[in-house]
């Protein structure tokens, strides 16, 4: 017996199976491609883009969805060179994070990337936030957003706490920004790259502000807290770039912190790869001063961070 297809009020069809068909459909469905890990010469930037990829820690749908992205464009190319149809997307994204979880890092490499896939001309990345689009009277708003799109064209125009801009009420002059960036995202979608960024939940009712706004990002990133691991494994990463380590009682001291303060830190108030980087920096600082008064500068201590050397924003 066929199954119901119902359409939604929005548009969208939801297509209804019964237990037995779902189990038949499974069976005939083919295997997924797994993405090949030895990326062919003809697509160095993607290669170039990996290895940047790698040093960075977790973001697994991150990186998988530039893939995807890398993919898509590689393949429309290649339709447009046997006369196929090869419609543009627009590539407008939403990065939904806590603080410290890689999200500016990752919109310079998609300029990056894109730029050496001639996506976009310049693949520069201007960054902004409420004060710069908010102006102080009527118009002036408007004047000030679109001067910041110009200033982006042929890159990516990146808007951190990009919710602020709706913070104000009807009176207040965000909501004037919001609708010049929409009619802009729509009017100039293949000359530019709008990226807002900013907590998951504010993000989520920024998007009712204004109807054009949910349509014009097809891709959500999520940026997900770091796990202990992870936050280990980037101050390893973050050590080694300065060529230091940790003794056996400085990464026990460390990791014991990390624990403590990720269980009594509201999540939305943790920095994550940025509380990690303050920690080094800090500690670097009190190990220069202990070396300076030992009057100890061989190579070996010059290199460690004791455990006394640690300090936490707690302490400071």
């Amino acid at each position: 017996m066929d199954q119901p297809i119902r359409m939604k009020s929005n548009g969208q069809i939801t297509v209804s199976l019964n237990s037995h068909k779902r189990k038949s459909l499974t069976k005939e469905l083919p295997v997924p491609q797994v993405v090949p890990k030895v990326i062919p010469p003809e697509h160095a930037a993607l290669k170039e883009i990996e290895d940047e990829l790698g040093a960075l820690v977790g973001m697994e749908e991150m990186k998988r969805m530039i893939k995807e992205i890398y993919a898509w464009i590689f393949v429309n190319k290649k339709r447009e060179e046997v006369g196929m149809k090869a419609k543009k997307q627009a590539l407008h994204m939403m990065f939904k994070g806590n603080p410290g979880t890689g999200k500016t890092t990752v919109a310079r490499l998609i300029g990056k990337l894109f730029l050496k896939m001639n996506v976009l001309s310049k693949g520069h990345l201007i960054e902004a936030e409420r004060a710069d689009l908010v102006g102080e009277y009527i118009g002036h708003t408007a004047q000030k957003t679109r001067d910041l799109i110009k200033k982006a064209q042929g890159g990516i125009l990146f808007i951190d706490e990009a919710y602020s801009l709706g913070r104000g009420g009807e009176k207040d002059f965000g909501k004037e920004a919001i609708d010049t960036l929409v009619k802009h995202m729509e009017d100039k979608q293949h000359e530019f790259i709008l990226i807002l960024a900013g907590y998951s939940r504010e993000m989520d009712y920024f998007l009712t502000l204004n109807p054009g706004l949910h349509s014009r990002f097809p891709l959500v990133i999520d940026f997900p807290n770091y796990t202990i691991d992870q936050l280990m494994e980037i101050s390893a990463r973050m050590l080694d770039e300065r060529e230091y380590s940790l003794s056996h009682g400085a990464e026990k001291k460390l990791k014991d912190h990390l624990i403590w303060v990720k269980s009594v830190l509201n999540p939305n108030s943790f920095s994550n790869g940025r509380y990690v980087r303050n920690i080094i920096e800090k500690s670097i600082r009190a190990q220069a001063m202990r070396l300076l008064l030992q009057n100890s500068f061989d190579k070996h201590e010059l290199m460690t961070l004791r455990s006394n050397d640690l300090v936490f924003e707690e302490d400071s």
